[in-house]
């Protein structure tokens, strides 16, 4: 297969992310909490498809819905029925009162970019150093880039985020750390009247997990706001991850735009974008056409609303909250029992292991965690039967609500695997030399 792979798939997969050394895992199927591979190997996932599978795999609520569809018509070009409901409970949840769909996290960010420029006539955006805002040519700057190539903290560098991105794109963004104000603050003087607005995630994902400060995001829109430029959550990763109204609700701010993807689908392929009446009366008036021909595509709103309504609700969040709270306190009593500086951070149905003893409260704090401990325990978790993302400093495990308490102990379990190793270890020395 993996040779079959080379010769018809471009580096041997369906995306660059799925590679991991030595060859991408080529899956079969999941059901439940666990998945297989190719090989016949069971792994309890908790990959979750980078956010997406918080349903789990085949549950049934979704799988009669999808079912129900699949012999009512799979594409029509034209809204359902179920777009309105699905609407009105996105409005109810984020208070945001109108939605459209689309159908990636990069095209409803897309589509926030597009708004904010619209509605201002104005061309600058400012994004955060080291957030990620899908592939579209707009938000591909500064997403990962090298210790060496960001420059002065207080003017860092536009890093191209992939080959093929012009110059003149990146140059319509002004880059600023997470959770500093005063940075926006010194931007918005900068550029007076020529920012349109700010687009992050309201908790940064792509670097680990990290929160944001107390009164940084509700700073952020009142600055924001102040200089006439909107506000934009990419909710695509904490979106219903980290509570039913996802980093809106928990935080209680919100923003002008919202952007949401992965979980809000329960495994099915959807986008949405919800905005103030301001914003999308833009829309509605046609002063900027939203368009996609597979948006509000009836299988995904049929999976969405039976999501909403059987999965992401007060008893699937009960049930996410144990989880993570057993999690935690496990990860934890091993990291206290090794004398590890190692931090647990979970937010939601989301968590990972800071490696390292400093608070990490941005992109520049996170490049000086040591990533071979990461790579290590994803390989131990691999090996010991649970499926993590690839990449172990960046990613983070996701709980589903089909997964159990033996479930999160055989993952607890094998991360003390690695706290032993680590604990044995002299202090600073290197994975590979344990």
């Amino acid at each position: 297969m993996i040779a079959d792979a080379g010769r018809v798939l471009a580096g041997g997969a369906t995306s660059n992310w799925q590679i991991a050394q030595p060859q991408a895992v080529w899956m079969s199927h999941g059901q439940g909490s666990h998945v297989w591979d190719v090989d016949g190997n069971e792994y309890v996932d908790m990959h979750g498809g980078y956010g997406a599978c918080i349903a789990g795999h085949g549950y049934p609520a979704i799988v009669e819905a999808v079912s129900r569809q699949v012999t009512r018509g799979t594409h029509f070009a034209q809204p359902t029925e179920d777009a309105i409901w699905v609407a009105t409970e996105l409005s109810r949840r984020f208070g945001l009162p109108q939605w459209r769909f689309a159908n990636s996290g990069t095209e409803a960010t897309m589509d926030a970019i597009h708004l904010m420029r619209a509605l201002k006539g104005r061309d600058l955006v400012i994004k955060v150093e080291g957030c990620y805002h899908g592939h579209h040519d707009s938000v591909q700057v500064s997403v990962l880039p090298e210790p060496e190539e960001v420059g002065p903290p207080d003017a860092p560098n536009r890093v191209p985020g992939n080959t093929g991105i012009p110059q003149a794109i990146m140059d319509l963004i002004v880059l600023v750390p997470f959770n500093d104000l005063g940075a926006v603050e010194r931007v918005l003087k900068e550029h007076d009247g020529r920012i349109a607005g700010m687009i992050l995630e309201p908790v940064m994902m792509n670097a680990g997990i990290i929160p944001p400060v107390d009164g940084y995001l509700a700073g952020l829109k009142e600055l924001l706001h102040a200089h006439d430029a909107f506000l934009t959550f990419d909710e695509v990763k904490t979106g219903f991850t980290t509570g039913p109204a996802g980093a809106t609700g928990r935080y209680g701010v919100t923003p002008d735009i919202v952007c949401l993807a992965k979980a809000l689908g329960g495994g099915i392929s959807v986008a949405a974008i919800g905005g103030t009446a301001e914003i999308m009366s833009a829309i509605g008036d046609g002063r900027y056409e939203q368009v996609g021909t597979f948006n509000g595509n009836p299988l995904a709103m049929a999976a969405t609303r039976a999501n909403l309504t059987h999965v992401i609700n007060d008893a699937g969040y009960e049930r996410l909250d144990a989880l993570a709270a057993r999690a935690r306190e496990g990860f934890e009593d091993h990291i206290a029992a090794n004398g590890l500086p190692w931090r647990v951070v979970s937010v939601g149905a989301k968590g990972c292991v800071a490696f390292t003893g400093e608070p990490v409260r941005n992109y520049r704090d996170f490049l000086e965690v040591d990533d071979r401990w990461g790579h290590l325990h994803w390989l131990m978790q691999h090996n010991g039967g649970v499926f993590l993302p690839p990449w172990g400093k960046v990613e983070q495990w996701l709980l589903s609500v089909q997964h159990t308490d033996e479930d999160v102990d055989l993952l607890v379990s094998n991360f003390g695997r690695l706290a032993a190793v680590a604990g044995r270890s002299t202090h600073g020395s290197t994975p590979g030399a344990a």
